[in-house]
């Protein structure tokens, strides 16, 4: 796979979501997580190779282009070295289902899934990952969901899964980031009223 446009913004927020610890290998030593960007105003997009997630820095040739795929047959035409990830066709319906949509994220974060789940769009129980039925479900949640609004949503079925997505990755981080602070305050506010009450007269202080 030659060096292509979106390279470098690719492995720039690959290594932020890397900080964040929402993809890498878990203690099991199973990669999760991936990120693409479309090829312009194109259905093809780039994007992060299967088992490709325990690397710090990656190469292009890290990197697959689909350029076709099937939800119907579970298929998909890749260009470069690289098998695609196994998420390739969930990344294919946001796409499909957005034009406006340039970038996606798929992660991982328990504390985060858990706080939203069936909060925010959220796919079936029944419906496994990586699998047409993801695609399809997906495709829903555009249909019957503000999932379009809100660019984030919730693998029930998927423990810690979430995708974010956006006209560009900044835009896809920024909603992931945005979660995360949100639910941070969330549970600190939590912890505040807990220790208030906790305390002598804490029922009258919270009441002022």
């Amino acid at each position: 796979m030659p060096r292509f446009a979106g390279f470098a913004e690719l492995n720039r927020y690959r290594r932020k979501l890397l900080v964040l610890g929402v993809i890498g290998v878990d203690a099991s030593g199973v990669g999760f997580g991936n990120l693409s960007i479309r090829n312009g105003a194109t259905p093809r997009f780039y994007i992060t190779g299967s088992a490709t997630a325990g690397i710090s820095e990656l190469m292009p040739a890290h990197y697959a282009k689909v350029v076709a795929y099937d939800f119907v047959r579970n298929w998909l035409e890749c260009e470069g070295i690289t098998v695609a990830s196994s998420e390739s066709l969930t990344h294919a319906a946001v796409y499909e289902s957005d034009p406006t949509a340039r970038a996606v994220i798929h992660c991982h974060g328990k504390k985060l899934w858990a706080a939203l789940l069936d909060e925010a769009p959220t796919t079936p129980k029944r419906v496994e990952y990586g699998t047409p039925e993801m695609a399809y479900a997906v495709r829903r949640l555009f249909e019957a969901t503000d999932v379009k609004r809100r660019k984030i949503f919730v693998m029930a079925a998927h423990d810690g899964g979430l995708v974010t997505f956006g006209r560009d990755l900044q835009e896809a981080f920024g909603i992931l980031k945005n979660e995360m602070g949100s639910h941070l305050n969330s549970e600190l506010r939590k912890f505040s009223r807990a220790g208030a009450l906790a305390r002598p007269g804490g029922q009258a202080e919270q009441a002022i």
